[in-house]
């Protein structure tokens, strides 16, 4: 086998499709685009949801309910199992110990404890909310819990 010899598989390299050059291409005159119109126009594109400017069905049909997100709570949530590796016994964990030791990432934003992981020292916690699980395990191992 020579270089000359090498060959793509036939069918595997088609040509592209030649738009727009002239009425003996096969695509003519209109190039594939049928006549005129906003889908004719060059860097036009209609959106699957436009309706040609009627008033589209998303805004036609009533709207019924209550959406919570605008209200809803986000906790920075932080495991039993981080403070374990990270605080020595009888210290006190508040949000800005947390930073520092970059287990939350903004000080805004309330924290949760969550209580997956094992709890072996006591410590005291600070934090906005805590998980029944977590509030268990911290008192378990003789440390508290308070609510800021």
């Amino acid at each position: 086998m020579n270089i000359h010899d090498l060959s793509p598989v036939p069918g595997s390299n088609r040509k592209p499709k030649r738009l727009g050059i002239g009425v003996g291409s096969g695509t003519g005159k209109t190039a594939g685009k049928g006549h005129k119109g906003q889908k004719a126009r060059a860097g036009r594109s209609v959106s699957p949801y436009f309706e040609g400017g009627q008033m589209p069905l998303s805004r036609r049909i009533p709207k019924r309910g209550f959406s919570n997100f605008r209200h809803a709570l986000n906790y920075q949530t932080v495991n039993l199992k981080d403070l374990e590796g990270r605080f020595e016994a009888d210290s006190t964990v508040t949000p800005d110990d947390l930073r520092l030791r970059r287990l939350i990432n903004n000080q805004a934003m309330p924290v949760k404890i969550l209580g997956d992981g094992e709890l072996t020292k006591k410590l005291t916690i600070h934090a906005n909310a805590f998980s029944a699980s977590a509030k268990a395990k911290i008192e378990a191992a003789g440390g508290k819990t308070e609510v800021i």
